[in-house]
């Protein structure tokens, strides 16, 4: 997964995670130290406006995420390597959701640059946990 998407997903299910009464502290902790960091690069590159734009995806994350993945590009983050500290974290983050009560429930999608219809791929999926919003059951 490329840094970008890493992060953003990490950040989606830490802050999901954060809020049930199941998580442990490790992935509380795990959460805010990445948020925590990555607020230190922004504030060093002196952009305290990206911190917070990085609390507004905490509290709706459908309308801010676009804002936040441009202001990750913007500052670099595109190019952190795997070595990286805030990518050690993101991963760490992941891996700490998944070991929690109900895992990971978070489906992350990226196609960029298709060149050829016939490209395609392959893999594997597993859900649970779907929740329908908005409809109504007449008996």
């Amino acid at each position: 997964m490329e840094p970008i998407s890493l992060i953003i997903a990490a950040l989606g299910a830490g802050a999901i995670a954060a809020t049930k009464d199941t998580a442990g502290t490790a992935v509380k902790d795990a959460y805010h130290g990445l948020k925590m960091l990555i607020k230190k690069r922004f504030e060093d590159q002196g952009k305290t406006a990206s911190s917070t734009i990085l609390d507004k995806y905490e509290q709706k994350p459908e309308k801010a995420k676009a804002l936040l993945e441009d202001e990750l590009l913007e500052s670099g983050f595109d190019k952190l390597e795997k070595h990286d500290e805030i990518i050690k974290l993101a991963e760490n983050l992941l891996n700490q959701v998944k070991e929690q009560p109900g895992g990971q429930q978070i489906i992350n999608q990226n196609i960029n640059n298709v060149k050829y219809a016939a490209t395609s791929g392959s893999g594997n999926a597993s859900i649970s946990g779907i929740t329908e919003k908005g409809a109504s059951k007449e008996d």
